[in-house]
């Protein structure tokens, strides 16, 4: 019978076929991974004028907020046309009360970083920084590391959700929008379409368990200028269930942090913290909303963070000063406020029976919480004094550098005015309008009624939940010349 060979010409012609198919698959692979790699990962530097100056950094530097809990630029900046209806009033963004400085393509305390494609996250700098204008039509001053009067954080959120819960919230949709604004290339829009639209969509929705107490009907809103801190740490870093406890507070200031150096004190409103180190980064980690992307970066912008804001000193009153009726209150401060205020009291927790004030917040945390709360920190492997694993009894003497600029004043921020902290809690105002940022040098705060007040703020009820201006009657009983010259004094703190 006639037997064919196997012809090895063939045989090796098949195989080098084989060979070059396989070494252009891997060579598109490559250039697939290249690209995807490119496109949706690489991590490019700011820009050089964000760190230009250390004010620059602190608004507009990241610290690491873009890769988990950041929003994708080309979506964020859409999102304000799309869903109006779920935004405060008119003007996109800017009606959140949002610091924007003119000239700027994002708020204060707005980031924005290259990690494949553009992304926005957020610093200190969006809840720190304090505007303040002499008239309604003088331009806006920005103190940084102030108490963020003006922004509503709450609103922020409920947008967010809001918007993305909503059926509109598509890629053909959001595609549309950005293409008005942005062109972006045929493998953007393919990327956008397949994976950060859908992606981002997801991420935002899964937030709503963690955000469902701000929906509740029977709590109150924040209001600007306030948040609901231990509650916002108890949902979204130790992901407990949704309690009953809702205790909104006033955003602090954060400047001259040196000043806690002087001995062993308590930060926080009640006391919760160790020190301002702690303080930092578990703020930080919340701004972050996941465990950090690199450890040493997050601590060594924390370490940053610290040693400009123990430096930065507090502001200094800008307006006219009455020095002689300012010396005269000297007096009567060091009779009637130094005792909490410049004293060893200063920066430890007082008796809630002594201050008579709301005790909403306190009873949002507790001992348990705080022991939780440091091993998840400590887990990430980031050492740091932490929250005070113990029942905590009232609230903190507060120094008060820079106070004429605190408004509004108490921890929940209940009192509009220096002036009306003064008085007796039955003649304080019962409502006022927050998130204004027309100063007011007669009374010192900012102005809190009237038309433009009510058409910029959120309105505060001290009647309902968590906002009763009630106690710290310290000083209500002085002559009105008395308190004339108190106030003069505290001007120059």
């Amino acid at each position: 019978m006639l037997q064919v060979k196997n012809n090895p010409i063939n045989a090796t012609g098949t195989i080098s076929w084989w060979l070059t198919v396989i070494i252009i698959l891997l060579g598109l692979g490559s250039i697939v991974a290249a690209v995807g790699w490119y496109k949706l990962f690489r991590d490019e530097p700011q820009p050089a004028w964000v760190i230009s100056t250390p004010e620059m950094r602190f608004k507009y530097g990241s610290i690491g907020s873009e890769y988990e809990a950041g929003l994708p630029y080309w979506i964020y900046m859409v999102l304000p046309q799309m869903f109006p209806e779920y935004l405060p009033g008119n003007g996109g963004y800017a009606s959140l009360g949002l610091p924007w400085e003119e000239g700027q393509a994002l708020p204060v305390g707005f980031t924005k970083k290259t990690i494949g494609f553009p992304r926005v996250g957020n610093n200190c700098g969006m809840c720190h920084t304090t505007p303040y204008r002499t008239s309604e039509s003088s331009p806006p001053v920005y103190v940084i590391a102030g108490a963020g009067h003006t922004v509503d954080i709450e609103g922020m959120f409920t947008f967010l959700i809001k918007s993305a819960k909503d059926p509109r919230f598509n890629a053909d949709n959001i595609l549309d929008h950005i293409a008005m604004i942005h062109p972006l290339s045929f493998v953007d829009k393919l990327l956008y379409r397949f994976a950060i639209i859908p992606i981002t969509k997801k991420r935002l929705s899964e937030r709503e368990a963690q955000f469902a107490w701000m929906f509740r009907e029977d709590f109150p809103d924040w209001g600007r200028g306030r948040d609901d801190p231990m509650n916002l740490t108890k949902y979204f870093m130790l992901n407990l269930s949704m309690d009953d406890s809702y205790g909104p507070a006033d955003i602090p200031s954060i400047w001259n942090l040196k000043k806690y150096d002087q001995k062993e004190l308590s930060l926080n409103w009640d006391g919760a913290t160790h020190d301002a180190h702690s303080v930092i980064i578990d703020s930080a980690l919340g701004i972050l909303g996941a465990e950090p992307h690199d450890t040493d970066d997050f601590l060594q912008e924390v370490k940053w963070l610290e040693d400009y804001l123990r430096n930065l000193p507090p502001p200094k009153w800008p307006f006219a000063l009455n020095q002689q009726l300012a010396q005269q209150g000297e007096r009567i401060f060091k009779q009637e406020c130094a005792r909490c205020h410049a004293s060893e009291l200063t920066g430890t927790p007082l008796p809630i029976s002594e201050i008579g004030t709301s005790q909403a917040r306190l009873k949002t945390w507790n001992k348990q919480n705080a022991i939780d709360a440091n091993q998840v920190v400590n887990q990430l492997g980031i050492e740091r004094a932490g929250l005070v694993e113990e029942s905590l009894p009232g609230y903190v003497a507060q120094f008060l550098d820079g106070i004429w600029l605190r408004a509004p004043y108490l921890h929940n921020g209940s009192v509009p005015t220096l002036r009306d902290l003064l008085r007796p809690p039955a003649q304080r105002a019962v409502t006022f309008y927050r998130g204004y940022d027309v100063y007011d040098q007669e009374n010192i705060g900012f102005i809190s009624q009237g038309k433009h007040a009510r058409r910029v703020g959120t309105l505060l009820d001290t009647r309902v939940r968590g906002n009763s201006n009630q106690g710290h009657e310290f000083g209500t009983q002085l002559s009105d010349k008395d308190k004339e010259m108190l106030m003069e004094y505290m001007k120059t703190l």
